[in-house]
C-alpha cells in the first residue's frame, strides 16, 4: 500500500488523524494533514482505507500497488 495526500484539498477536519494517528498528523498552524508514513504496515491498511473513504476533502489517496 502507498498513501499520498493532496494538501490543497485538505480542509483540516482531522478525521484521518483520529482514525490513524500512526500514519497521519496535522500541522499546528492550519490543521492541514501531514503524512507520517506513506507505506504503512499491513496492520494499518484497513484503517487507512477508512480514513481515505471518510476524508471530507477527498485529500487522501491509497494505491494498493506498492
Amino acid at each position: 500500500m502507498k498513501v499520498t495526500v493532496d494538501e490543497g484539498k485538505c480542509c483540516g477536519a482531522g478525521t484521518c488523524v483520529m482514525l490513524a494517528p500512526d500514519v497521519f498528523d496535522q500541522r499546528d498552524d492550519d490543521g492541514i494533514v501531514i503524512l507520517l508514513d506513506e507505506t504503512p504496515a499491513e496492520a494499518h491498511h484497513a484503517i487507512v482505507r477508512e480514513a481515505a473513504s471518510v476524508c471530507p476533502g477527498v485529500a487522501i489517496s491509497v494505491s494498493e500497488d506498492a
